[in-house]
């Protein structure tokens, strides 16, 4: 059983469209923060989901990724120093450890109920004083391995809360369902794929804005790439009502947004 799936779903769009909008239309026609938000939300979460498959594969299992997803300036430490299950970790970044681009501060708490790669356990990651590219992240992600016979895990994030640097709060929850479907049989990471076959994510902006994100065709995720290549997402607001094609499986930052028959480009 291999690495958890991270998806980048970072993307800004060119228009976001409602009844009138046409591509010459301003992208201040509706309030797009939402969507916006949720995309940041949805990095980090990835992020800190694979920071958590990395103190597991780097603390409790010897298999090495090859990859630093900490990175040097971030400490890793068990807190309380047991031999037996559940196991805590502190992921201590410091006042601000820059990694990739991206620089997070604080902490996050990381528990495991078990070996990640065994059914029915548990990795749980809950943010303490914890930022992101000076954006306050909150809440707590529960990723559960539920494999009856392929690689599966679910994510779910409950009480999550994004406070972007303008001082703007967004409340956020969702659950996916994450199957590998490439790889399984050998142990190479290089040539693992996820799939993300199921779920719904929500935003809800502190003046009641809501933003919901919902699998339509499954996302796809190779290991060997930075980016999701194919699969779609079903976007729904009050004045949005379009879908997010990540593209036909080429390993770009590329996609699109289409509503009402017409297409907007997005980068991720």
């Amino acid at each position: 059983m291999k690495k958890s799936f991270y998806l980048s779903a970072a993307f800004t769009l060119s228009c976001f469209l409602f009844i009138s909008c046409t591509k010459e239309d301003s992208l201040s026609a509706t309030d797009n923060s939402s969507v916006a938000a949720s995309a940041s939300i949805d990095v980090i979460n990835e992020l800190d989901v694979q920071t958590g498959t990395q103190v597991s594969f780097d603390k409790l299992t010897a298999k090495k990724t090859g990859k630093s997803l900490t990175s040097s300036c971030a400490t890793v430490t068990m807190d309380p120093q047991t031999s037996t299950f559940p196991k805590t970790f502190y992921v201590d970044f410091g006042t601000g450890c820059a990694t990739n681009g991206i620089t997070r501060k604080g902490k996050l708490k990381i528990t495991f109920s078990n070996y990640i790669t065994e059914t029915n356990s548990t990795m749980t990651v809950e943010r303490v004083d914890y930022y992101v590219n000076g954006n306050k992240v909150e809440g707590t992600i529960v990723y559960k391995n539920t494999t009856i016979t392929v690689p599966q895990w679910t994510r779910t994030v409950t009480n999550g809360i994004f406070t972007d640097t303008k001082g703007d709060v967004y409340q956020n929850a969702g659950s996916y369902t994450i199957k590998q479907t490439g790889g399984v049989a050998t142990l190479n990471l290089e040539d693992n794929t996820y799939e993300m076959i199921e779920g719904t994510h929500t935003v809800t902006k502190q003046n009641g804005g809501k933003i919901t994100l919902t699998v339509l065709e499954p996302l796809v995720k190779n290991f060997s790439c930075d980016y999701v290549s194919k699969g779609k997402l079903n976007v729904e607001s009050t004045l949005m009502n379009g879908t997010i094609n990540y593209g036909n499986g080429d390993c770009d930052n590329k996609g699109t947004y289409t509503q009402n028959g017409i297409e907007f480009p997005i980068t991720m």
